[in-house]
């Protein structure tokens, strides 16, 4: 079912992030986390598209592992960094014999390993808006997500051309958002309100990464442009000098469950987790929330 679809039609709901194991060997295990995860009832799980494609394949492959062998609704990620329109038609054509309906637009980022030119890179698809605009002509039945930066994308000049990104995305014809991570549930607030300001009606689906220790805090300082509020990176601190990765961890768990429950009760229409291919956390954190 198209996810704009299952939004309108459920309560709100978890959905669930996660990312393709590299090696085949570790498929069992995060096939185990993924059952595990099923308990939550998420409303639908997406699988993410390594930078410049290189996980396409593994992505296609855990999608169809993800509905045999768990019965969810999923969502691959696809970007246009690197790709032709050859590639892209390639990956929609496998979609419909898996039964799949959604799929997650992006830009995407550059491969850390990349020595030419962004030209390169983005030829084709200059800018995620290029690449729903394809997705929209190509498979106009399919649900079209895409990405939302409440603090704005790295790259972008100011909030306001940040904005001016999205509207594009949109009139090309996504039909939903969901965030990047953050952690001050008013910036969520804000950004949903800034978007109806400009006509941009569309579900915005916030995405919340509870923090499990301080090597993943500073895993999300590098990948993003979260801002983390202060007291939570001094109680964080504190939990870490007192008592260790276990103190850490409790934070981060009563931390996430405020800012899930908070969303809920706030109107959101759902919240996605981004799981890091772990069970435990994101099932305590949604324990009995809904």
């Amino acid at each position: 079912m198209r996810i704009p679809e299952i939004i309108k039609n459920s309560e709100p709901r978890v959905s669930l992030e996660f990312f393709p194991p590299k090696l085949q060997s570790e498929w069992p295990v995060f096939l185990d986390i993924a059952t595990k995860l099923k308990a939550l009832n998420p409303s639908f799980v997406s699988v993410t598209y390594g930078a410049g494609g290189s996980t396409q394949d593994n992505t296609l492959e855990i999608c169809k592992k993800l509905i045999e062998e768990c019965g969810v609704e999923v969502m691959p990620h696809l970007t246009g960094v690197a790709a032709d329109e050859k590639k892209i038609d390639g990956f929609l054509q496998a979609l419909a014999p898996m039964g799949i309906d959604n799929v997650l637009a992006l830009r995407g980022d550059r491969p850390g390993d990349f020595s030419g030119t962004d030209k390169e890179l983005f030829s084709t698809f200059p800018h995620a808006s290029d690449l729903v605009a394809y997705v929209r002509k190509r498979c106009p039945q399919l649900g079209i997500g895409v990405a939302g930066f409440p603090e704005a994308h790295v790259e972008s000049p100011s909030i306001a051309g940040d904005l001016d990104v999205m509207e594009k995305k949109v009139s090309s014809g996504a039909d939903f958002i969901i965030t990047q991570l953050y952690f001050d549930n008013r910036v969520y607030f804000d950004y949903v309100e800034r978007l109806r300001h400009r006509g941009i009606n569309v579900p915005v689906v916030p995405g919340v990464l509870p923090i499990r220790n301080m090597g993943s805090l500073r895993f999300i300082l590098q990948l993003c442009n979260a801002r983390v509020p202060g007291q939570l990176v001094n109680a964080l601190m504190k939990a870490n000098d007192e008592g260790g990765n276990a103190a850490v961890y409790k934070i981060g768990v009563a931390y996430a469950r405020q800012q899930v429950k908070e969303l809920l009760e706030g109107g959101a229409p759902g919240v996605h987790l981004y799981t890091l291919n772990k069970a435990d956390m994101c099932l305590e954190v949604m324990d009995g929330l809904y």
